[in-house]
This record gives structure tokens, sequence and C-alpha cells, in this order.
């Protein structure tokens, strides 16, 4: 493992665990409708938080104040070019729908880029307690857990996680979703980056959205793939700048592309 990588992700792990913490401060429960009135919303109506913009801000001051020449990419503040060949790309809160509406189902992702190359990503779920982390050559963990994408092999035997249904039919890809859901056991709205997981450890076997930004996806891809799962865009090639996405076991991705591509 290369040494400035290592050190990163030991860093990754830190700061992402404490940014969660700040973001859990806020997490609604009993107070969510007096937190309701702190949301605000952006352009693209996705809402944003003071919790968001906090932990986003704990990410970049610890990050940075450790790796100055480093690149950052964030969704609340924007892009800092760096010089190291290093750039992190994080999301504070990945499921702010979900937070917002005190569902613990969110977290904070931080991923990691060496040259270009996604080599690390960090995965908390402060609501839940649980860190998810891989780095290239390490494996894949929850917590302190090896975990493995599952080994089905039929997708009439599969569980598929997908995000929010309107992000299909808005796109114009309702029927490319429809036509692989139609193949699959079971279908589960388990949007965010939780799906995502879902399919590094096993609990699941594909996971496709569509409308994701690099934030979304960095930290993902590094634990999906060092799991021994695949991940690309519906074309089959791996970009942290298309909309869509599909993760799988490995075992299933090329007959998922081919009724993606199909469907089209």
């Amino acid at each position: 493992m290369n040494p400035e990588g290592k050190a990163r992700y030991e860093v990754a792990v830190t700061a992402a665990r404490e940014a969660g913490r700040i973001a859990r401060v806020f997490f609604p429960d009993s107070t969510a409708a007096e937190f309701a009135k702190q949301i605000e919303f952006k352009a693209d109506a996705s809402p944003v938080t003071i919790a968001d913009r906090a932990a986003e801000t704990c990410l970049r001051e610890t990050i940075l104040g450790r790796f100055p020449r480093d690149g950052f990419v964030g969704e609340e503040f924007g892009t800092i070019d760096g010089t190291s060949g290093f750039r992190w790309i994080v999301d504070p809160i990945d499921g702010t729908r979900s937070f917002v509406r005190g569902i613990p189902l969110w977290g904070t992702l931080v991923g990691l880029e060496s040259d270009g190359e996604l080599i690390a990503g960090v995965v908390v779920e402060p609501a839940l307690g649980n860190t998810y982390r891989a780095m290239r050559g390490d494996g894949a963990y929850k917590n302190d857990r090896r975990i493995r994408v599952s080994n089905v092999d039929r997708l009439a035997d599969t569980i598929l996680c997908t995000s929010d249904f309107n992000s299909f039919h808005k796109a114009d890809r309702l029927s490319a979703y429809l036509s692989l859901a139609k193949q699959v056991q079971r279908q589960r709205g388990y949007g965010d980056y939780f799906g995502f997981t879902l399919v590094a450890q096993g609990s699941a076997d594909l996971m496709l959205d569509f409308g994701v930004h690099s934030w979304d996806i960095a930290a993902v891809i590094p634990l999906i793939e060092e799991a021994g799962g695949t991940f690309t865009d519906w074309t089959g090639r791996q970009s942290l700048e298309q909309p869509d996405a599909l993760a799988t076991n490995g075992k299933l991705h090329q007959a998922a592309l081919d009724i993606l591509k199909n469907a089209s």
C-alpha cells in the first residue's frame, strides 16, 4: 500500500466519522418539525441543511489541514484544485431527504483519487453506527469485518436496489429500469449510498441508480470493487461524470447491462 495513500486513507476514516458525528447532532427525531424550518432547497430542488454545511466544513478543515496541496470536491462548497495528484470527493450527508424526515439511512461519504484513479472510499452511517471502508488492495470492510459481494449468478434469484423511481421517469429511462426489474426476484427502494453498501456486503445483488454526481459515488466505487463487485455506468464504462450507475456482484453485471442497453 502506498504510504501517502495509506496516510490519507486513515485520515479519511477519522474525518468521515467526525463529520458524521457533527451531522448526527442535527439529526431530527422528535424535533423533526422544528428542524424542517431550517431546510433550504437548491436550484435542482434538492434539500440542504445546516448539518450538511457543518459536516462538509469539518471535512474540508480536517483534510486540507493535513494535506493542503490536495484537490477537494464537495457537494456544498465546490471545488479546490490541488497540485499533489490526490483529490478528495465528499458528500457530507448522502440521503439528505431521508435525514430531514428522521429516517436513519443517510451517510457521510469520502472518496479519494490518486492521479485520477479512485483508490479509497469511506462511508459512515452515523445514525446506525457503522463505518464501511476500502482501499485498493486492502479489501472492503464494515467496521472491522471484511465484506464480500454475493455469489448469486442468476438474475431470477436476485435482489435489485433502486433509488427514486421518478428519476428514471424524468430521464426517459423508465423502460430500461422496468425491463431489468421484471427479471429479478425482488426490487427494493434502498436508494442513495445504502443500496451500494448492501451490494458490497452481499445483502443485495444489484443497485441501479440515475441522477448521481461524483460525490454520490466516489466513495462507494472502491468499496464495491474491493468487495469483489463491479461498478459502471449503464454502458459499461466507469466515470464519475455520468448520471447513471450500476453496481453488481460482478457475476450479473453483463446480463444487467445487456438488458439496459436493449431497452434504451
